[in-house]
């Protein structure tokens, strides 16, 4: 578990990782779909967020389903997602 890490100009894999207290400036940050990473108090500086394999799939069929007519299910994900609990 990276902790107090600071990541300049790097290409970070995210899959299974937990950070904690860690900065991030000017990154690719790549999240292939494999198990959810933690970031714990971290900070973001100008990152460049990259779904690749599974994740960009998914990504992929959401389009599909919001094109295919599936817009209200698509945007209850979003929803779901970016409601404060």
């Amino acid at each position: 578990m990276p902790s107090g890490v600071i990541y300049n100009h790097e290409t970070v894999l995210l899959d299974g990782e937990e950070f904690s207290e860690c900065e991030f400036r000017d990154c690719r940050l790549v999240y292939a779909g494999g198990e959810t990473p933690v970031f714990g108090n971290c900070t973001f500086v100008g990152c460049d967020w990259k779904q690749e394999d599974a994740a960009a799939r998914t990504l992929a069929y959401l389009k599909q389903v919001w094109n295919a007519g599936g817009k209200p299910t698509v945007q209850a994900l979003i929803k779901d997602i970016t409601v404060s609990r």
